[in-house]
């Protein structure tokens, strides 16, 4: 069975949150505090402060454009 995952990272230097979907979210945290994504990358380092779990990619992008 697949997992999803919606997150919600804040960063520790600017008072900004970022709001993503993955089906990896270890991956992904490391991808945005090494500069991998364009956007997240001037405002690093980033610390999760929310997750939740979905069985479907549908659903979880769904669930992130609620946020």
């Amino acid at each position: 069975m697949n997992k999803y995952f919606v997150y919600i990272l804040k960063s520790k230097i600017r008072k900004i949150t970022y709001v993503g979907y993955t089906n990896d979210i270890e991956r992904r945290i490391t991808e945005h505090n090494l500069g991998r994504s364009k956007f997240t990358s001037i405002y690093k380092p980033w610390e999760l402060i929310y997750k939740e779990e979905h069985t479907s990619e549908l659903e979880a992008r769904k669930r992130e454009k609620i946020f």
